[in-house]
């Protein structure tokens, strides 16, 4: 069975795609930009930019019953690579505790709405 995830306290998904999916107790949250719920993009530092990235997956995966410690692969999208020594110093510390996730990153020549870092997830639930 495939359930879509839809959550209040993350951007809306425009017509061509879901928050989140959820299919035989696997978590496929689409890749999420740093703006607000309110579809502000959030500029500033890359550390700023990841908490409201962090917070809106967060956010999805417990309205779709899961948590952020639950995530097994992570995709990291960014428009210069240079962004990979900040996003590496602080992205850990959204792990505390547990093993990091699968990861890898992507240099892309521009995301949406403008955003220089993208980040998609997949979780159990």
């Amino acid at each position: 069975m495939i359930e879509k995830v839809t959550s209040e306290h993350a951007p809306s998904a425009d017509q061509i795609l879901s928050q989140a999916i959820i299919a035989n107790d696997t978590i496929y949250v689409s890749g999420q930009v740093h703006n607000t719920p309110d579809g502000k993009l959030i500029e500033g530092t890359v550390q700023e930019k990841l908490q409201q990235i962090m917070t809106n997956i967060a956010n999805i995966l417990e309205d779709a019953g899961s948590s952020f410690y639950k995530i097994v692969k992570v995709t990291v999208y960014v428009t210069d690579m240079s962004q990979m020594t900040d996003l590496n110093k602080y992205y850990p510390g959204f792990f505390a505790n547990n093993p990091l996730p699968a990861r890898e990153a992507v240099c892309v020549k521009e995301l949406p709405l403008g955003a220089t870092i993208e980040i998609s997830v997949v979780a159990t639930k």
